[in-house]
């Protein structure tokens, strides 16, 4: 387990381990029952290590989950630009840290206060809060931006503008189901399907052409 992350549920586990010191004063279920709890806030505050590839033409996931959505749109806020867009929905069951897609300098980062609507709904880019964030370097900009959902209502920032990450590193995480957009030149190849699974720092996403 990994402290950084662990700690954004410390009171989490704090709350959890006060309840299961209580109710096993009262009834043995009770205290299976807040332990099962322990165990499933443990289990979604993992943040395992990943493989990440070196070639620097290909794009990774910026976050784990099951592709939703590739669509092509103008992405207004920082490239002003049509770009097209790959969007993953992450679920109770994923990791909820963010990853770089690329090696580069984040050179933007911006919040935006909103809704929490159902992540899985087309209409959340829009309406949600966000966090907008701009990965630079060289070859190429990606855009990469962090929406709550239903149950998620918390985005959480490690990184800040100029930090420069290695592609795979952490930036970042959303507490609870929630989604993750990568906006990727059009220029580069996609790689992934809607309905595929990937893994933030891991997958391969897309390809950028040879220079």
């Amino acid at each position: 387990m990994r402290l950084q992350t662990l700690l954004e549920a410390r009171w989490i586990f704090a709350i959890l381990t006060v309840f299961a010191i209580v109710g096993s004063l009262l009834t043995v279920w009770l205290l299976q029952f807040f332990l099962l709890l322990l165990f499933c806030a443990f289990a979604f505050f993992r943040d395992p290590n990943r493989t990440v590839p070196l070639d620097s033409n290909l794009i990774v996931a910026a976050a784990d989950g099951r592709i939703t959505d590739i669509v092509e749109l103008d992405e207004n806020e920082i490239l002003n630009a049509k770009t097209r867009r790959v969007g993953i929905f992450l679920s109770i069951f994923d990791v909820h840290t963010n990853r770089a897609p690329i090696d580069g300098r984040i050179t933007y980062q911006q919040h935006r206060e909103g809704l929490c609507v159902d992540a899985r709904r087309t209409d959340c880019s829009e309406k949600n809060e966000s966090m907008t964030w701009a990965f630079q370097n060289p070859r190429v900009t990606i855009v990469v931006r962090q929406l709550t959902g239903a149950i998620a209502r918390r985005i959480v920032a490690w990184a800040k503008i100029g930090d420069e990450l290695k592609k795979g590193e952490r930036f970042g995480m959303i507490r609870f189901g929630s989604r993750t957009e990568v906006y990727l030149p059009l220029a580069a190849t996609v790689v992934v399907r809607v309905g595929d699974h990937v893994l933030g720092g891991s997958t391969i996403i897309a390809q950028l052409s040879d220079q």
